[in-house]
């Protein structure tokens, strides 16, 4: 279970940094397309519950 949580973390984050990355450097229009924002925001958040949960996962010492 850890192994896909990690995974798809690292997936959506990748998401995320590729939104940005083509926001910055293709097309600053894209910054004001609802439906691209929505989708990056969308990713940033599973990404950010995939970490919550892996932490929840990982034993207390």
């Amino acid at each position: 279970m850890k192994a896909y949580i990690v995974t798809t973390g690292i997936l959506f984050g990748l998401v995320v940094l590729m939104h940005v990355l083509r926001m910055l450097l293709e097309n600053h229009r894209l910054a004001t397309d609802p439906l691209f924002l929505f989708l990056t925001v969308l990713a940033a958040g599973l990404c950010g519950w995939a970490w919550r949960l892996f932490r929840s996962l990982a034993p207390r010492s």
